[in-house]
């Protein structure tokens, strides 16, 4: 068929087009493809020598946006959040805004805890600076710190999750990355590789502020990565430790510290059929009262349990028995 010449036209037209831009890389895609790029590039073909990268789901509990009904006894109305997550069913056994916008208080201890034991070392000794001490609140909970003393890593661990250490939050920061503000980038970027995405992180301890928040589903994210790790589990179950370590002066600080578990404290008694292994709790004014929970059930399956600004600590601990009694065997 022959070609008029309103259809040349209208072919030099396009070729026109294609020629002048259709072929030009784009600019304006953040975070583009490049087209001549190939699948090697981006890790999309496999070979001998390389697997294919895993889902970010995969061995994860996950579900849908509604709200469970909660079982007859269950006080609900004891917490703005909470949430039952059957590890091994990969379940998601009770829900009530688990994806809501919250403030984590010192369950950010969680996230610190986990960078410092994939980043640093046990055995690396930290020095106090006075940046860390002196930049905390007045009444702000700690381990007893001061600058200048010196102690192993793993010491400053036990203080960060058994007695909720914000200094040895800080102190930690400042060994992995630094600076607070340093390491409190790395928290975003590991909370975002770990699918944490609707969390932002400003510091390692988890005092008030704006542009620190979570949610949940995002906690038991970051708590379910962090329990793969027996030294993190041994933090957590952990009821009293004593330790030793060196001043300013090089005079020996003895120090013993309680695991502000309520569970493992003996104040709060869990379920017959339930083992509490550990957690972590969180308390201040915005954020209510707080505790992540990894226990347990009587056939030894695993169950993370959270619970996010409760009403009152004993509302808090009756309401998370309530969930460990019905959705956690």
């Amino acid at each position: 068929m022959k070609c008029t010449n309103k259809y040349k036209i209208l072919i030099l037209v396009v070729l026109s087009l294609l020629l002048l831009g259709g072929c030009k890389e784009r600019t304006d895609v953040a975070d583009a493809y490049d087209v001549y790029a190939t699948s090697d590039s981006y890790a999309l073909t496999q070979t001998d020598s390389q697997e294919l990268p895993g889902l970010l789901a995969t061995d994860l509990c996950v579900g849908g946006t509604e709200n469970s009904t909660p079982a007859d006894g269950i006080n609900a109305d004891y917490a703005q959040t909470a949430a039952v997550f059957s590890v091994d069913d990969q379940e998601i056994t009770y829900a009530q805004n688990i994806y809501q916008k919250m403030y984590p208080a010192s369950t950010t201890k969680i996230l610190t805890a986990y960078i410092a034991l994939k980043y640093g070392k046990l055995d690396d000794v930290l020095t106090v600076s006075d940046e860390a001490i002196s930049s905390l609140m007045m009444g702000s909970s700690i381990c007893g710190l001061k600058p200048g003393d010196q102690l192993t890593l793993d010491q400053a661990l036990y203080g960060l999750m058994l007695c909720s250490g914000n200094d040895a939050a800080n102190v930690i920061a400042e060994y992995i990355s630094g600076s607070v503000d340093k390491f409190a980038e790395l928290m975003n970027q590991e909370a975002q590789a770990l699918g944490a995405t609707q969390s932002h992180f400003v510091n390692p301890h988890g005092l008030p502020d704006d542009n620190h928040y979570t949610t949940a589903y995002d906690l038991y994210l970051i708590f379910n990565a962090a329990v793969q790790n027996d030294d993190f589990v041994k933090y957590i179950s952990t009821k009293k430790y004593s330790t030793s370590y060196t001043d300013a002066n090089g005079d020996a600080v003895d120090q013993v510290w309680f695991n502000t578990n309520g569970y493992l404290k003996g104040r709060y008694d869990a379920p017959e059929n339930v083992t509490v292994v550990g957690g972590k709790t969180g308390t201040t004014d915005v954020a209510g009262n707080c505790l992540v929970l990894y226990s347990k059930s009587s056939s030894g399956k695993p169950y993370i349990s959270i619970i996010l600004k409760g009403n009152t600590k004993r509302e808090l601990y009756t309401l998370m028995t309530e969930l460990l009694t019905n959705y956690s065997n």
